[in-house]
């Protein structure tokens, strides 16, 4: 049975689930959604969700762009 809430199908496809991933990589939000997007790409939204994911990545590098730290 698809538990669409607390773990639905398109998360569930590759042996672990993304939020497990990101919280045991403690991934920002950004990054995090870049993995949850690329994750579920081909089970959910395909080219929608690709493009969900370059515009976190692309914020991402932005936030990068503009650090004094690098």
């Amino acid at each position: 049975m698809n538990d669409i809430v607390n773990s639905p199908n398109h998360y569930t496809q590759g042996g672990i689930e993304p939020i497990d991933y990101i919280l045991a990589n403690d991934l920002d939000f950004l990054i995090g959604n870049v993995v949850k997007y690329v994750t579920r790409y081909k089970f959910k939204n395909g080219l929608e969700d690709l493009k969900k994911a370059e515009y976190y990545l692309k914020k991402k590098i932005e936030e990068y762009d503009t650090r004094t730290d690098k």
